[in-house]
């Protein structure tokens, strides 16, 4: 470990020391705000309190309390992995919140980070105002983050979640015992709908945050992106490969009323180029985010000609 971490390790004892140590050294250090927190004072308040397993609204007393000798080592080396390995502060407390709920994650799956976030927490608004979905899918769940977050908002619905990474999928049932919604939320391990068509299985609402990083992004991605499982970002040269067959597919796993959610994040540019005579509802994000779009089970179908081309 660097002198300075060895350093802290010596002379530092409070929360508080800690707190201030870890926000200099990100400060100082070249890495990337965009796995939960978007600036140095944040990140620091997360890695440092969860990795001591203190609430995050800790009462500003407690942060003079004094840390054991094995404490202040830990911390060390929570730090030095943030700044020198760039491993993004979730995968180092395995968690990171979603819609107002702490997910367990680690390097088996993204972290959570969609807009989509936002949408659900408006209950889907305007698509489902005066009824809500009895059937939701999560496909490409990665951690359940969207499907879980999902059943939680809608707490009549049945949900299944979704993904071709058996280890994505480990995750997501740890997910589902934490929030203890065994009764409600399933698994399915599949290429996109191929498990659906054998069980016969339609929704009403279809959420997806599915790989759609383009090749030019990914080879530009700061160094805590690379951390991540890269099935879970890239997805051709425009990045929609995988878009692409869900537009072609969705329709038929969709009840006659059903809706289709999916982020395409800076790919929405590729996919209006690649379907120009296709009118893409855009969802318009309050807290930000980007490139979502929305689309009804009729609207696919009177599309179907031209995803299938």
């Amino acid at each position: 470990m660097h002198n300075i971490y060895e350093e802290a390790r010596e002379h530092l004892y409070t929360v508080r020391d800690w707190l201030r140590f870890c926000h200099s050294r990100l400060n100082d250090a070249d890495v990337y705000f965009g796995h939960g927190t978007d600036n140095p004072w944040d990140e620091a308040v997360f890695l440092i309190l969860r990795s001591l397993n203190l609430p995050l609204n800790i009462r500003d007393q407690e942060l003079d309390a004094r840390l054991l000798p094995s404490e202040r080592q830990y911390l060390a080396e929570q730090i030095a992995a943030r700044i020198e390995e760039r491993i993004p502060a979730a995968y180092l407390v395995n968690e990171a919140w979603f819609c107002g709920l702490p997910f367990y994650v680690d390097e088996r799956v993204l972290v959570p980070r969609s807009p989509i976030a936002e949408l659900i927490e408006n209950g889907i608004s305007p698509w489902f105002d005066g009824y809500e979905p009895e059937s939701i899918l999560d496909l490409c769940c990665g951690s359940g983050c969207i499907g879980i977050a999902a059943a939680h908002a809608f707490p009549d619905a049945e949900v299944d979640l979704l993904d071709y990474s058996e280890d994505a999928l480990e995750v997501a049932e740890i997910n589902i015992e934490r929030f203890n919604l065994e009764e409600r939320v399933g698994l399915m391990h599949s290429d996109l709908f191929d498990r659906v068509g054998l069980l016969g299985k339609r929704y009403d609402l279809i959420l997806s945050n599915p790989p759609y990083v383009d090749a030019e992004d990914i080879a530009s991605m700061p160094a805590e992106y690379h951390v991540e499982p890269a099935m879970g970002l890239g997805s051709g040269h425009d990045g929609l490969d995988i878009t692409r067959r869900i537009l072609c597919e969705a329709a038929d796993y969709l009840t006659d009323d059903g809706l289709l959610v999916v982020e395409v994040g800076n790919s929405w540019v590729n996919l209006e180029a690649r379907f120009p005579d296709v009118p893409f509802v855009w969802v318009e994000f309050e807290h930000g985010g980007h490139g979502v779009f929305v689309m009804t089970r009729d609207e696919l179908v009177r599309h179907q000609a031209k995803f299938r081309v």
